[in-house]
Parts: C-alpha cells; sequence; structure tokens
C-alpha cells in the first residue's frame, strides 16, 4: 500500500516478464516454497485471485495500473487484494476520505457491477482485499493497521443483488489476537483463511512480515464468529537488495492446493524481482 506513488512515478519503465524459478527459501509452517514468479510492480503489486469458471481458470492480479480511470476519476484511488469464488471476481478500493468502500464485482458472464459500503462510525476507511467464503455467500474484507477484527458482508452479486444500496455489514471475525497490517486473506476451507501481513515491527507474533492462519469457530453464516490466530512464521525475504519488503496480497488455488504470496522488493529491486512466491504442503 505504500509504495503507490514510487509506482506510478516508474511507470515508464518496461521489462520482460522472468520466468518462474526453483527456489531454496525455507518453510512457511507447513507451507513449503515450490518456485517464483516476477511480480510486476504496475499491474500485478496489490494482489491475485485466481478464479474458476467452467470456461477455464485464470489469474486476475491487481496493482495501481489495473485500476480503471472511471473509478479512479470517481475517488476511489486504491485497490486492494481480490478475491473469487463460484465464478464471481472482486477487487476492493479505497478513497482518501471517510466515503464509502467500492467492491467491483465480475460476474462468471464477465458484466461488472458495482457495490458500495458506507463506513461504520467506527470503521477505519482501508479496504485491504476481499476473500469470498467457499460457499459463496459472505464476503471478508479487512482494514490495515493493528486490528481485532475482520469485517463479513454478504458476497455482493450472489447474497446481496442490489447495486442501488448500501452493501451491509453482517458481522465480524472476532480475532484471538490482535493482527497488523494484512494485507490479504483467502479462505482454504470453510473455517480456515490464511492471511498475508506487512507487520514491520514483529512485536505481535516474534516475526515481521508474517503469514497468519485464522481458525473459525464455525463457517460463516452472519452475525459475528471467533477467530484463532496463528502465525506460521516469516515470508520470503529474498532480493537483490536490502532494505524494507513488502508483503502484498494471497490466494489459495484451491484446484491444487498451492498458496500464492506477493512480496515487494525493496527500493530498485521493486523493479526488478519483486515475486509472488508459490508454496504447496
Amino acid at each position: 500500500m505504500r509504495r503507490v506513488a514510487v509506482v506510478a512515478a516508474i511507470a515508464a519503465v518496461s521489462m520482460s516478464l522472468v520466468p518462474a524459478v526453483a527456489v531454496a527459501a525455507p518453510p512457511v509452517g507447513p507451507w513449503n516454497p515450490v518456485g517464483s514468479d516476477r511480480a510486476r510492480p504496475l499491474d500485478e503489486s496489490q494482489g491475485l485471485a485466481s478464479v474458476v469458471r467452467p470456461s477455464g481458470t485464470t489469474f486476475r492480479y491487481t496493482g495501481i495500473g489495473t485500476i480503471p480511470s472511471g473509478v479512479s476519476g470517481r475517488g476511489w484511488n486504491h485497490v486492494g487484494d481480490p478475491g473469487a469464488g463460484q465464478g464471481f471476481y472482486v477487487e476492493p478500493y479505497q478513497r482518501d476520505d471517510r466515503g464509502a468502500k467500492l467492491f467491483r464485482v465480475q460476474a462468471p458472464d464477465n458484466s461488472w457491477s458495482e457495490y458500495t459500503h458506507a463506513l461504520e462510525s467506527w470503521e477505519a476507511n482501508n479496504n485491504s482485499f476481499s476473500a469470498v467464503s467457499p460457499d459463496g455467500q459472505w464476503m471478508v474484507a479487512g482494514e490495515w493497521g493493528t486490528m481485532s477484527r475482520l469485517l463479513v458482508h454478504p458476497m455482493p452479486g450472489i447474497a446481496f443483488t442490489t447495486p442501488g444500496r448500501n452493501l451491509p455489514l453482517a458481522g465480524q471475525i472476532r480475532l484471538s489476537r490482535p493482527v497488523r497490517d494484512v494485507q490479504g486473506c483467502d479462505f482454504t476451507s470453510p473455517t480456515q483463511l490464511l492471511c498475508s501481513s506487512d507487520d514491520p515491527e514483529g512485536t505481535l507474533f516474534g516475526t515481521t512480515k508474517p503469514l497468519l492462519q485464522v481458525d473459525l469457530a464455525s463457517p460463516l453464516t452472519g452475525g459475528d464468529v471467533t477467530g484463532t490466530v496463528t502465525a506460521l512464521g516469516q515470508l520470503p525475504m529474498e532480493s537483490g537488495c536490502g532494505g524494507d519488503f513488502e508483503v502484498e496480497g494471497i490466494d489459495y488455488d484451491e484446484r491444487d492446493g498451492t498458496l500464492r504470496v506477493v512480496v515487494l522488493s525493496p527500493g530498485i529491486c521493486l523493479l526488478f524481482d519483486s515475486k509472488t512466491w508459490r508454496f504447496r504442503k
């Protein structure tokens, strides 16, 4: 999130795609690195989602370069980590003021619709990610900063189908311990999410930039549910440059059990060796 302005300033730089490479990074809990792909800074720097449809599966990335001008022109100038489920694809947007959050939804027939959520009085304006429950009925969203909750909405386009009305808050995932700077989450089962944290401090879990596991007391049905948080370890930090990495979005591909996490490299290496890491158990 922090380097959107930097990426915009180097938008004229163009480089060819680097193919997947073998890696020797250590495991993150039960997740073993099996390779990585270069993450382009303009259009692959915020997150990704695997969209499974009868016509085939596509990987959709977001970045400053993917924001439609018609969206940014109306004030939504940041896109987060997208989510997908039941053939639907969701992009979360935020704005600098206390205006509504936006969720752009593409249906399996490729049609787009827009759903806005007016902020609760206590809600942060950050809209870091969207994650769709396996049954397609609920969407989890997250806020930047140190939080003890994740937000739950009825899934726009499936469980809530009136774009002109305010997308309501259905409940919260009450976390067993605080998390910091969560950039993305995705479901691995009806009662488990994996989340990528860009925590730069390391005071919450004893490590910076952790992969977090959130185990729910029950599947989402609306209302609140408890989520037990476990840190699995630090995500890979590999680059030709030293400095501050930035962990971004996450995706779990249910077809083959592949977990993908975007990690942006420090400094000028943002352009050259930022990666989407691939993991399997």
